[in-house]
């Protein structure tokens, strides 16, 4: 009997432990941080299937600037986009660069995300033709790394954008969630 009333407990404890609770994970919201214009006014490197994974392309990123109602400022002429592009064609983006606010402080930004679309599309892109954004996907996300107190909620805040190529440019819209 004592068996029986342990192996009972011992259900109703895993029962109650993946019972549902009161609580429910906050939606989430997107508050706009700032448009990015970023330039790409420099030759692109081509090093070729360097793994599995496809063809490795370094996109200089010479400059720029962003803007929104808590930060604004210019981007510096010291990034790129170590960017990988499958068989696909889908472009793998990893871009590193640095921002320098309008008063003076310095931000680490590195942007992870995908952009693909018909085979169409994305030959006119690789021909440096303006392409409706509706007609492909460019997503990315975003970290960043300061040491201003200013700025520093940069630091633990998760950042989307939504970006278009347009001429020698990425233009993107980013957003906070909150």
């Amino acid at each position: 009997m004592k068996k029986v009333v342990t192996l009972l407990c011992g259900i109703c404890l895993i029962a109650l432990s993946h019972a549902e609770t009161q609580y429910n994970p906050p939606p989430i919201q997107l508050e706009p941080l700032a448009k990015f214009s970023v330039d790409l006014n420099a030759p692109v490197w081509e090093l070729g299937t360097t793994s599995d994974a496809g063809k490795r392309r370094i996109i200089p990123i010479t400059g720029g600037t962003f803007e929104g109602k808590t930060l604004k400022g210019r981007i510096l002429n010291n990034g790129a986009d170590w960017q990988i592009v499958d068989s696909k064609g889908l472009a793998i983006i990893d871009t590193r660069y640095l921002l320098e606010t309008d008063d003076g402080a310095l931000i680490y930004l590195q942007t992870k995300g995908y952009r693909h679309g018909s085979v169409e599309t994305l030959k006119q892109l690789a021909q440096g033709k303006d392409v409706d954004p509706k007609n492909y996907y460019f997503k990315i996300t975003m970290q960043f790394e300061t040491s201003s107190p200013k700025y520093s909620w940069l630091n633990q805040t998760v950042a989307v954008g939504s970006a278009m190529r347009l001429g020698k440019a990425v233009i993107y819209d980013a957003y906070t969630l909150k």
